[in-house]
């Protein structure tokens, strides 16, 4: 890999929010297809290709689509495009996702900044040998989200007048959506937003020494809380109506989580 492609910050792009892949300055764009042990995306608004390129004059890896572990493949599908950008020279992962709310007041088209996450998907994708080379065996979560990055989030935020919600983000299983009870459960057990994504690699980045800060685009409030039926149409299509906000918050973001970095 050249000098000039080595990234600083790798971004994943969650269902819905390939668009903010636009924001790339003089992309190059690589079919998962073509790169050893990355997904092949079978769920619609997941492109499957990787971006390099720069985003405000930083190096960036933007990786368009994920799988799933609801997808039924391998969980090495979920760990190697993150050890690639480790392996690659990124020091920062920055995750987007589609979510629910389960605050009333942050509805659709609202965006959240991640201050840590509850894994419910009954897995971990650590589970098995352990390769020391990568990380330890007991990696430790204590600041999943890393703090300084959040405020780099903030301060983006605040710079551009957008009014980022904070939140624990609820990992869960699908692909089937939560009931209303069960989603009573998760609020009592203090998750603000609920998908089913993000959690597995963030355990991933922080084992291979990635820093990590998330953001989700609201897509819905969870069920139980609004009368709209929940579905991935509704999923996709709001989160296209956030992800005009997020692009704009990535670009002001990335420069600052890198001096956050520092």
């Amino acid at each position: 890999m050249s000098a000039r492609s080595k990234p600083l910050v790798g971004v994943i792009l969650g269902s819905g929010l390939g668009a903010v892949a636009d924001a790339v300055e003089q992309p190059r764009a690589t079919s998962y297809a073509e790169l050893a042990g990355f997904p092949r995306p079978t769920v619609e608004g997941h492109a499957g290709q990787l971006i390099e390129g720069s985003i405000a004059g930083v190096p960036v890896a933007v990786l368009q689509g994920r799988a799933h572990l609801y997808e039924g493949g391998p969980s090495e599908a979920i760990r190697t495009p993150v050890r690639w950008l480790r392996a690659a020279g990124a020091e920062i992962l920055l995750q987007t996702n589609a979510a629910g709310s389960l605050r009333p007041e942050v509805g659709p088209g609202r965006l959240m900044a991640i201050t840590d996450h509850i894994n419910l998907t009954g897995t971990n994708p650590l589970v098995g040998p352990n390769d020391e080379h990568i990380g330890p065996r007991f990696p430790s979560l204590g600041r999943a989200y890393d703090p300084a990055l959040l405020d780099a989030l903030r301060t983006a935020a605040a710079t551009l007048g957008i009014d980022l919600a904070e939140g624990v983000y609820t990992g869960w299983l699908g692909p089937s959506f939560e009931t209303a009870a069960e989603i009573r459960a998760i609020r009592v057990l203090g998750g603000d937003a609920v998908g089913m994504s993000t959690v597995h690699e963030t355990i991933i980045a922080r084992h291979c020494g990635l820093r990590v800060a998330a953001v989700s685009a609201i897509t819905n409030l969870a069920e139980g809380l609004s009368e709209v039926p929940l579905s991935h149409e509704q999923t996709l299509a709001d989160a296209a109506r956030a992800a005009a906000d997020l692009s704009r918050l990535l670009v002001t973001a990335i420069p600052l989580l890198v001096d956050g970095a520092c």
